[in-house]
């Protein structure tokens, strides 16, 4: 059983990682909500309003594959 979330989890990384460049023109990671802090040494980067969208997104597709 693990075995298979594995791969499937490993064939869902490879898709997104194969898709960022266009996943990345959507405005994923710059959308209203997300925290970003800039100074001279330091920058902090907290995607909130981006890490629920996905949560959702895969919440309901994982929903639709249970059914």
């Amino acid at each position: 059983m693990i075995q298979k979330w594995l791969i499937t989890l490993g064939i869902a990384l490879l898709v997104v990682g194969l898709a960022w460049p266009w996943l990345a023109k959507l405005g994923l990671g710059k959308l209203p909500g997300d925290i970003v802090v800039r100074r001279e040494d330091f920058s902090f980067y907290f995607p909130i309003t981006t890490s629920i969208l996905v949560s959702l997104v895969v919440t309901l597709i994982l929903w639709l594959f249970k059914r």
